[in-house]
């Protein structure tokens, strides 16, 4: 079964987590080798918006954000006990980390993005930090497709890759967005030499972007990748110190030596249901969730609890609303389609099944699904809610995977979604017959959130009354960027299902992302980063970026730990050598 390779650090998972810890690693001089189960690499970062959240990162020179500033929010936004190590350590890494990363050749740019939480001391508008576009067959033409793909949500007619202001530009209709899709369209069709290669764009936007440059890196400074080539367990020696890897390829196994640390990077368990059912208090189906279909089972997990490792914050998933609809072309499958600003935007409201109001719909996503998670336990009757909405919201904004008439008119929404997936009805009355919802509940929901929207002011939730949720509300609707009354027929409702981005919790770790055992001491040789590892974060989403940000720093934490103790470890070989030959 030994195949007798050796490597002095071996990485399982090649999101972002795994990439920085295998860059950071080779940079210092150690043999680095990721494994992937999944036949294309870059993770589910590859497939995100690829936004990191890292306060003071200070791109721009002094703008005023501090450690004590970013603690501040912090303390102020999280609700539950967190190693206070740790989470320190993040602030003060995280900078460290994208200084590290801009020195390889990396670019990254600070976007004007305010934290989750606007209103709590501290909060901010910068500590969002993005990679702008990257031309992918700088990856080489032979790797240039290997990275793992972009949703179809990602992507303009499934095809042309948007960057964050194309997104926005499309998705709120603002002025010019027709000609911004004409530049899109133009610019894939004339780059032909591309198009003798792949029908996959170049550009790589957003994840593909922060990846597609990552790896660029990775890749000049010699590091193995090996896809298809799944984690069977840990091996570990007399003593307990983890020594290397048990994979298989094609049912081929083999082991792997670690010469000084493993670094588990390989995502979270939300695409286990077992796992799930174990952990959450409103378990949910894998189906809902928003990552790679059948990606993050959480097999490194399992394999870390095998050899003593202690889990935290596995309650809870890195919450985003979402929606099913059938595969076009495919109807007998299914895509999972993420309404994270949908729920938000003007002349729509979100009840749940008593047909009532339980959150600011506008709020942070994780926000949203923790509402959705708090009024289940409460009521029985959310998981999935409902999203309803006008003929005006219908023109105008997408729906989950339901995009506006101008690009997708009634007539070409399929027959069998209708009453299906997506409900439509001349009058609120019909819609609940549909629905099954309460009429007399909703109507007075409904007739609430019109006078609401006279006034601009929602005095049940404070919708549309905070720097976030105005960000992503339609300016035209005055005097509430994000309440418009829901008067003109037909009508619509859409099932919002409580979906997720991965997994808050996962292996308890210290500030040096080691991984901790039962009793709170480091399992040697072993270390965690990403959805793999439980968040510094606790219950809470603090802003943009910030599943990919602590990643990043801690696969960057888990290189430096390593190579410190590789150095003694050289250097007490060397000594011991030395003693041999007196």
């Amino acid at each position: 079964m030994s195949s007798g390779e050796s490597f002095d650090v071996v990485v399982v998972g090649s999101g972002s987590a795994g990439a920085m810890a295998a860059l950071r690693s080779a940079d210092l001089g150690l043999k680095v080798l990721i494994v992937e189960k999944a036949h294309k690499f870059g993770g589910t970062s590859a497939t995100s918006g690829g936004v990191m959240w890292i306060p003071n990162h200070g791109l721009d020179g002094d703008q005023g954000d501090s450690r004590a500033s970013a603690l501040e929010y912090l303390d102020a936004t999280i609700g539950v006990p967190v190693n206070r190590e740790r989470l320190e350590a993040f602030v003060d890494e995280a900078p460290k980390m994208l200084h590290f990363l801009k020195s390889t050749g990396v670019d990254v740019a600070a976007a004007a993005w305010p934290d989750y939480f606007p209103g709590r001391a501290g909060a901010r508008a910068d500590r969002s930090v993005i990679v702008p576009t990257f031309d992918g067959r700088r990856l080489g033409d032979g790797r240039y497709a290997l990275m793992r793909e972009q949703y179809n949500r990602f992507k303009l007619f499934g095809r042309y890759a948007m960057d964050l202001n194309e997104t926005f530009a499309l998705m709120m209709q603002s002025k010019g967005w027709r000609m911004v899709a004409g530049k899109m369209i133009g610019r894939y069709w004339m780059d032909r030499s591309t198009r003798k290669v792949s029908h996959r764009d170049k550009r790589f936007t957003q994840g593909a972007a922060l990846m597609g440059a990552t790896y660029e890196q990775v890749f000049a400074r010699g590091v193995d990748l090996r896809m298809e080539t799944v984690l069977e367990g840990l091996t570990v020696e007399e003593g307990g110190r983890v020594t290397g890897i048990e994979v298989s390829n094609f049912g081929r196994k083999y082991t792997v030596e670690a010469r000084h640390g493993v670094v588990l990077a390989a995502g979270g368990f939300e695409w286990n249901q077992a796992l799930r059912d174990r952990f959450y208090p409103v378990p949910g189906l894998t189906r809902h969730s928003s990552t790679p279909e059948d990606g993050n089972r959480g097999e490194a997990l399992v394999a870390a609890e095998a050899v003593g490792a202690s889990t935290e914050h596995t309650s809870q998933g890195w919450w985003i609303p979402t929606m099913t609809l059938p595969m076009k072309g495919a109807s007998n499958f299914h895509e999972i389609h993420q309404a994270a600003f949908d729920v938000g935007r003007p002349w729509s409201v979100v009840v749940n099944r008593k047909g009532v109001r339980f959150v600011d719909e506008a709020c942070g996503y994780d926000q949203f699904g923790q509402a959705m998670v708090r009024d289940q336990i409460e009521s029985g009757a959310n998981c999935p809610c409902w999203l309803i909405f006008d003929a005006k919201f219908r023109r105008k904004f997408s729906a989950g995977g339901l995009m506006p008439t101008v690009h997708t008119p009634e007539h070409k929404v399929p027959e069998d979604w209708w009453d299906h997936y997506l409900f439509r009805a001349d009058t609120i009355e019909e819609l609940c017959a549909k629905t099954h919802l309460p009429v007399e509940a909703v109507r007075q929901t409904v007739a609430n959130m019109n006078a609401y929207a006279k006034t601009g002011v929602d005095p049940e939730f404070g919708r549309g009354m905070n720097p976030y949720d105005q960000m992503f509300g339609d300016p035209s609707s005055t005097p509430n960027p994000n309440i418009g009354p829901i008067d003109k027929a037909p009508f619509y409702a859409v099932p919002i299902n409580n979906g997720d981005l991965g997994t808050k919790g996962g292996l308890r770790c210290d500030a040096r992302a080691r991984v901790l055992d039962g009793a709170g001491q480091p399992i040697a040789g072993l270390y965690a980063a990403g959805n793999n590892s439980g968040t510094p974060f606790g219950d809470t989403y603090p802003g943009a970026g910030a599943t990919i940000g602590p990643a990043m720093t801690f696969g960057f934490v888990a290189a430096n730990d390593i190579a410190e103790r590789a150095g003694n470890q050289r250097a007490s070989d060397k000594a011991s050598r030395d003693a041999a030959m007196v």
